[in-house]
């Protein structure tokens, strides 16, 4: 009975060092006798015991490794802390494994070494201009040293950069006074936009003004004109009148002669009227004045 137990548990343990459960994003490294035999990936494996064994348990996952705020001296001397966060993923397991003693460590180093040199380079309002500049950089330099560690270096983001203290009140206060700048800038551009907003709706309305009084004009005169035009008509229908009233009476040309001197006379009664009279109408009138003159006695008799 005892033996069966014993049999029991070496077929137990002969098994749990043989059946090897692989979950999912995860590989194991197997050695054979101390060399690199195989890369197991999830699902159930079978490995010789006591012959084979699992070296590393390596997870495919996309990880990220916290790098410790470093010192870095910009080209204008000025010492900043950058914290930087890197996003990798294992593309080869037995290179993670065999070609480097600490991927994380190597790529931790590589890291802080490859931010000092290229921000070393940079003055320290560039460091803030351009992120994506260095990120990029990163990442690019990071990507081709880590190859060879069957690693991929994804993203590299700077998460703070943290200037000395007096560095950051000078800021500060540079921002301060390039906002207040911005501040009367924009209120003098609004005075002006206003200003220029009323003098237009100044001039619109002078330029309305003008428009109206000039239709007005227009009216007026177009009226006045239309007025002094009846006037004529009304003196031509009367004149038309006078001479249909005429002509049908058939005056004899004595009288309408006497009537003619009596217009010229109360034409010339007006001190700015001046008449020039032919000479040769004189005689005409010389006559017209006996034939008044016999009228005016044969009047009397009568």
């Amino acid at each position: 009975m005892g033996f069966l137990i014993v049999l029991f548990i070496i077929i137990v343990f002969i098994a749990f060092k043989t059946i090897k459960i692989v979950r999912q994003s995860e590989v194991y490294i197997i050695e054979r006798l101390g060399r690199f035999h195989k890369v197991a990936e999830a699902g159930l494996t079978i490995i010789v015991p006591f012959i084979d064994r699992v070296r590393s348990v390596v997870s495919l996952k996309q990880q990220t490794m916290d790098i410790p705020p470093q010192g870095v001296i910009t080209s204008d001397n000025v010492t900043i802390t950058i914290d930087t966060v890197v996003f990798y993923k294992i593309t080869d397991p037995a290179k993670a494994v065999y070609e480097i003693q600490s991927l994380k460590k190597g790529i931790e180093y590589l890291a802080i070494t490859t931010i000092r040199d290229i921000v070393g380079k940079m003055e320290l309002d560039e460091t803030f201009s351009s992120r994506d500049l260095i990120n990029d950089k990163l990442r690019v330099i990071l990507d081709e040293a880590t190859d060879a560690w069957g690693c991929k270096i994804d993203r590299v983001e700077i998460k703070d950069i943290t200037p000395p203290a007096d560095i950051r009140d000078a800021m500060e206060k540079q921002m301060n006074a390039e906002r207040n700048k911005r501040a009367l800038v924009l209120q003098a551009e609004g005075e002006r936009q206003s200003a220029i907003t009323l003098a237009e709706g100044r001039k619109q309305a002078a330029i309305l003004d003008a428009e109206a009084d000039r239709e007005a004009r227009i009216k007026r005169a177009a009226g006045e004109a239309e007025a002094i035009k009846e006037v004529a008509n009304a003196k031509a229908r009367e004149i038309q009148m006078v001479y249909d009233a005429i002509k049908q009476a058939d005056p004899d040309e004595k009288l309408v002669q006497i009537k003619s001197l009596e217009a010229l006379q109360e034409v010339a009664k007006g001190e700015a009227n001046k008449i020039f009279i032919p000479f040769e109408a004189t005689s005409a009138l010389s006559s017209l004045g006996a034939v008044k003159e016999i009228f005016t006695e044969n009047n009397k008799k009568n």
